[in-house]
């Protein structure tokens, strides 16, 4: 790597860190099956797993404690997301919790996806409706898809804006904070994160209902 580049590289963290510079990331697994058939049986069950968020909460090993809110708040176990329900992420070891709000549904014949992205905590939930309640910046979005092609499953996330959420009214007191977690813990913990939960919902492993 030229000199050039290492600079501009250090810049880019740099201005990631200010909170003036965005990144995307994308992380998938696919799972290849017999025959369509069975491909499409299996299809019905990564939908279930992928709108099943709090069972994403039984996932083995180190991992995030995944919660469905309704619009007002209120815990929801018996349905699938809507378009403005909340998602409570808890992630392992100290530190405060994050919230997004679901922004987007695709339900299709070989295709599934909902988007999320960071919020403020429903109002039952906090005294500051201007404070982001997540370590990026509302403008972040997260999609969690799967999909059937023939006789193959693929699962994907992909996050787009990502940036700490580090400025102004909408970073509260948590600015530091979502810093280090964005950039640091957050950073490391990511790939691992994804990776298991795209594995479980092409049924590659599976999770503790």
């Amino acid at each position: 790597m030229g000199l050039d580049n290492i600079i501009n590289k250090v810049k880019k963290e740099i201005d990631v860190l200010r909170g003036e510079e965005v990144k995307d990331t994308e992380f998938s697994n696919e799972n290849t099956y017999p025959d369509e058939r069975s491909a499409t049986e299996a299809f019905v069950r990564s939908k279930q797993k992928l709108f099943g968020v709090d069972n994403w909460s039984g996932l083995p090993g180190i991992n995030s404690t995944f919660k469905l809110f309704d619009g007002a708040g209120n815990k929801v176990t018996d349905r699938d997301p809507q378009i403005g329900d909340f998602v409570q992420i808890i992630l392992p070891g100290p530190g405060p919790e994050n919230w997004v709000t679901v922004t987007n549904i695709r339900n299709e014949e070989n295709l599934a996806e909902f988007t999320v992205s960071p919020s403020p905590a429903p109002a039952p939930h906090t005294n500051n409706t201007e404070e982001v309640k997540h370590f990026f910046g509302k403008e972040a979005s997260s999609t969690f898809r799967v999909e059937r092609q023939e006789n193959k499953l693929k699962a994907y996330e992909i996050g787009r804006n990502e940036r700490p959420n580090n400025q102004g009214a909408e970073a509260g007191n948590r600015a530091v904070v979502n810093t280090l977690i964005a950039e640091g813990g957050w950073a490391g913990f990511q790939a691992l994160q994804w990776d298991k939960l795209t594995r479980y919902l092409v049924h590659l492993k599976e999770a503790k209902v």
